[in-house]
């Protein structure tokens, strides 16, 4: 979808809420009246609601299986708010150089890593919700750790699934500034590692609640204080592809 088009800028879009049919290339899943475009008034402009189950109520892009993304940027922003209390998950299709397909299911029901040699099930115990959040999926990384060897080539495919408010989808050429981070902890992890800013058209307005939230290896291995939840060990993150589920 996406293979033909110029991705050498500093952002691609892959879906706003605003348009006359936001949703039209997307696949939607589960009940009709779990999913649907409102006026957010805190935002001051239309985004997607997803409600109930996130095993049933999701939507899907590109809508046809036999077509494929073809976005080269590493890094995929998912602009959300995620309610208390609430599941959310998020599934990636990535290709690798050598044309391997692999997935990366994201989610707050998984508790900890689990790895096969096509299939990745990462916990998102440390998302930030009942706020807006940038979250920001390092593509590269994650392909590369997850996937002993494997180099990252292009996102093909994602699904969004229940809970979450969606305002956008886009990825970035560089990575953003993560402000998600306590203070005891700025600068640790990004050191010497350039970062910029979200591009103008991207952003939300300043007077909105919002954090942008980088994730990689190195942020699901952060210790347990920071999330108050199981943080990954080296034994769990480090799991061989060979090894069951």
């Amino acid at each position: 979808m996406f293979k033909n088009e110029y991705q050498g800028g500093p952002f691609v879009e892959i879906f706003s809420a605003q348009g006359k049919n936001p949703g039209a290339k997307w696949k939607i899943f589960g009940s009709p009246s779990a999913i649907w475009k409102e006026f957010d008034k805190e935002v001051k402009g239309f985004i997607f609601v997803l409600e109930g189950s996130s095993q049933t109520n999701k939507m899907q892009l590109p809508k046809e299986a036999r077509q494929t993304l073809g976005l080269i940027q590493q890094f995929l922003v998912l602009q959300i708010y995620v309610p208390l209390g609430q599941d959310f998950s998020t599934e990636l299709l990535v290709t690798d150089l050598g044309n391997t397909k692999r997935r990366l299911y994201l989610s707050t029901v998984q508790k900890e890593l689990s790895i096969t040699p096509l299939h990745a099930k990462i916990p998102l115990f440390m998302i930030k919700r009942k706020i807006w959040c940038n979250l920001c999926i390092d593509l590269v990384a994650f392909t590369s750790e997850i996937f002993k060897g494997a180099v990252f080539q292009s996102l093909d495919g994602i699904i969004i699934s229940a809970n979450c408010k969606l305002r956008k989808i886009f990825t970035l050429k560089s990575k953003p500034q993560d402000t998600a981070e306590g203070d005891e902890m700025h600068g640790l992890f990004t050191a010497n590692e350039p970062t910029d800013v979200i591009p103008r058209a991207c952003q939300l307005n300043l007077d909105v609640p919002q954090v942008t939230q980088l994730l990689n290896m190195t942020k699901l291995r952060q210790p347990e204080t920071r999330f108050g939840s199981h943080p990954l060990t080296s034994s769990e993150s480090d799991k061989t592809c060979g090894e069951p589920e």
